[in-house]
């Protein structure tokens, strides 16, 4: 598949996987993730980086995610493909365990390869993560 069929094609997995999102329920995006997964938080903070490989970014990102924020929203605004990539306009509505609000915008370039999500890249508010989560290190430690 390529041209226009190949990005409405992804357009239409990443409006599901969104759509599912926007009601707290990550197992779409986990059943379209490839195993050599990477997703790229950009920026300067401590959460910005480069998680290798699904197993990692499982461990190393989402885990503390969820540690500190419980169920995850995320709700799409606009999306736009071309070819093997999405971009993603979305905005987070969630509440941190100890009860803060936590509710970052976000522009996300995906890139899919075979219908399965080889690439994430999220801009964001890293100072917003920092403030409202603290460091990811302090998992299991009281974060921030």
């Amino acid at each position: 598949m390529t041209g226009p069929s190949q990005a409405h094609h992804n357009k239409q997995i990443v409006q599901d996987v969104f759509d599912a999102l926007a009601n707290s329920n990550p197992q779409p995006l986990m059943a379209h993730l490839a195993d050599d997964f990477r997703f790229v938080i950009m920026g300067s903070g401590s959460w910005s980086r480069s998680y290798d490989g699904k197993e990692a970014v499982l461990a190393e990102l989402f885990a503390p995610l969820r540690a500190r924020l419980g169920r995850i929203t995320t709700i799409p605004q606009r999306l736009i493909a071309e070819g093997d990539h999405v971009v993603v306009q979305a905005r987070g509505r969630n509440t941190t365990v100890d009860g803060r609000a936590y509710d970052n915008s976000y522009c996300n370039v995906l890139r899919l390869e075979n219908g399965r999500i080889t690439e994430w890249i999220e801009y964001c508010d890293t100072l917003l993560i920092e403030a409202a989560l603290g460091p990811p290190s302090a998992v299991g430690r009281g974060c921030g």
